[in-house]
């Protein structure tokens, strides 16, 4: 069986997977149980001064497409709302209890050096393995100047990280907002901090849905609505993105990544570590499948890395990086057909449609022996893949490479105009 084991920056947890900073990881119950589930660790949820905030009722909005029920979450709940006594005995208690599960301890304080300084020595003392530094939260305290309204500011970033790896001896992970143009700003300026690591992607700031008779955003309180923080699978794309982009630019390369963002099944995982994660942070799948979802993730990954003939989560990380470039070093001579399997077609024709409607007019509609037929016309096809995007049969319609010499890329091509007159 493959080794599940992490060692991410000088935190050891017995499988990559941990509960993300977020509701189920509140309090000692939650997390007890699921650390008792199989999880490897848990980012505490976000300790913050006395007095504690205030949050509101309702909290949660949620995006369901098609059948599917929270295809995307939107939260508008703040930092813990306990004290930060109880949440501090609670932490000790339970890494007490748990010496080889990770035990990290999100944290967000005013941007004053002082308050950092306050809280730092008390997280040290619960023995937790590390902290990470919420400069995310895109909703509520941004408006006191605190989560992204620090993210989004590059030197604010390097300056709090600096503040934090000087009074504190704990591993630091910088947990990054995706509110911003250039991921790589605050990545690095995280490094130049002194960061051992960082985590990404923290919410999306949202509306997810709009209520038509109280004509205020979802969720409403007391008839009014705010913008939130958006998360589940829906944001995964742009997730693994800004974590290869971290993996991949040589400012950052070999920084520990621990990967958030709509992970909700062991090919989420897998897609998230071979994009340059070294840890997985959960929270909506748990929230909505329950804390036992570990195992199934657990349970596939380690099959698929023993299939690939990967022994440790260190052979998995950036494996796909070197293959992650940007568009001008794709070969333009390379080229795919489209290829329509006749016995599993259910001739619904929805091919045809999507190509004859929107895309290169290369799916023949034909009546054969009195039945539909959908056919490809080669010489149409610039394998785009719509077709087989939108055809309901898995592997009816496959793209097939065809026979190329040689590689051209947009730079060698003749028609870039950086070429003219060459």
């Amino acid at each position: 069986m493959a080794d599940l084991r992490s060692h991410f920056a000088g935190i050891r947890s017995p499988n990559p997977f941990w509960l993300a900073s977020a509701p189920p990881t509140d309090k000692e119950y939650n997390v007890r149980r699921a650390l008792e589930a199989g999880w490897g660790g848990v980012v505490w949820k976000t300790l913050g001064e006395d007095p504690p905030v205030v949050n509101v009722s309702s909290r949660y909005g949620a995006f369901n497409y098609n059948g599917n029920r929270l295809v995307g979450l939107n939260n508008i709940e703040l930092i813990t709302d306990r004290p930060l006594a109880v949440n501090l005995a609670e932490i000790k208690s339970v890494k007490r209890d748990y010496p080889d599960r990770a035990i990290v301890v999100s944290l967000m304080v005013p941007c004053v050096e002082e308050s950092w300084k306050r809280i730092l020595p008390l997280v040290e003392e619960t023995g937790a393995d590390g902290i990470e530094l919420n400069f995310g939260c895109p909703h509520g305290m941004s408006e006191r100047n605190m989560g992204s309204a620090v993210g989004q500011v590059p030197e604010y970033v390097e300056m709090v990280t600096r503040w934090v790896k000087q009074n504190t001896s704990m591993p630091t992970i910088v947990k990054l907002t995706p509110n911003i143009t250039d991921i790589m700003q605050p990545a690095t300026a995280a490094l130049r901090g002194g960061a051992d690591a960082v985590s990404l992607i923290n919410t999306i700031q949202s509306v997810v849905a709009v209520d038509l008779d109280a004509m205020a955003p979802m969720p409403v309180v007391g008839g009014l609505g705010t913008h939130g923080g958006y998360c589940g699978p829906a944001v995964k794309p742009i997730a693994l993105r800004m974590v290869g982009e971290i993996a991949r630019n040589p400012a950052t390369r070999g920084l520990p990544i621990s990967g958030i963002g709509g992970i909700s099944t062991w090919r989420d995982a897998a897609e998230f570590l071979v994009m340059g994660a070294g840890t997985l942070q959960v929270c909506t799948a748990a929230m909505h499948y329950g804390f036992r979802i570990v195992e199934d993730m657990i349970d596939g990954l380690s099959h698929w890395m023993d299939q690939k003939g990967f022994a440790t989560i260190d052979d998995v990380t950036g494996r796909a990086i070197p293959n992650f470039v940007n568009w001008n070093q794709l070969n333009l001579k390379f080229k795919t057909l489209a290829s329509i399997d006749q016995d599993a077609c259910i001739k619904c024709g929805l091919c045809h449609i999507a190509c004859e409607d929107t895309s290169h007019q290369a799916i023949a509609k034909l009546r054969v022996d009195g039945t539909r037929r959908y056919e490809v016309i080669d010489e149409e096809c610039v394998g785009c893949n719509l077709c087989a995007h939108v055809c309901p049969v898995d592997d009816c319609i496959t793209m097939v490479p065809q026979p190329v010499e040689g590689v051209l890329t947009w730079p060698q091509h003749p028609n870039n105009p950086a070429r003219v007159g060459k």
